[in-house]
């Protein structure tokens, strides 16, 4: 039933376009650390960039987990599963990292993906192992649409909040382990090229 692939085929990349969902999970060194397994769902801030590299956007929220894994030890599986008449699970294992919206190398990442201020970085995954499974026992939940929640309530706050609700909840993990920082280096909105 299962498969391991050599890499992202284009029928793979077929089948992750068509996923509403995917889940990224990463977890600390510590024995005694939190395993994160954190559920992303906006439309088009997830890329294959090719056949053995990935990327989505990382979007400002409550936490910052992977951020601070990544940062500790690079670790990190995403995960898609269809909920609709072909049952397939896909995992990409792999070495993840942060480029933030302060890196230099962020002006590279950002124009695969949509312009907002609500942006915190990129991850990139290099993929180092492909493989499914068959999800036969997931549920179908075929019509389901995106909530529009997450971007809006962060651009309401302005730049200037969004950097603020940063600097208050994601500069360390449940663990204490360092995660996003939050730099006084002009943000890429300052430009004027983000909307919100």
């Amino acid at each position: 039933m299962g498969q391991v692939y050599e890499a992202i085929t284009p029928r793979l990349q077929e089948f992750i376009a068509r996923q509403h969902v995917f889940f990224v999970a990463t977890a600390p060194l510590s024995e005694h650390g939190h395993v994160n397994v954190s559920p992303k769902g906006i439309d088009g801030t997830f890329a294959v960039v090719d056949e053995h590299t990935v990327a989505y956007l990382d979007i400002t929220a409550s936490g910052a987990e992977t951020h601070a894994h990544l940062r500790e030890n690079g670790r990190i599986t995403v995960m898609f599963c269809s909920f609709e008449r072909q049952p397939k699970i896909l995992r990409l294992h792999g070495r993840g990292r942060v480029v933030s919206i302060y890196d230099e190398e962020f002006a590279r990442w950002q124009p695969r993906f949509p312009e907002t201020i609500a942006t915190r970085a990129v991850i990139v995954v290099d993929v180092e192992r492909v493989s499914d499974s068959c999800g036969y026992g997931l549920p179908l939940f075929e019509g389901a649409t995106e909530r529009d929640m997450l971007i809006p309530n962060m651009e309401r706050r302005g730049l200037d909040g969004v950097r603020a609700y940063r600097a208050l909840k994601n500069t360390t993990s449940l663990d204490g382990l360092p995660a996003f920082e939050e730099r006084e280096a002009p943000h890429p909105a300052d430009a004027g090229g983000s909307r919100g």
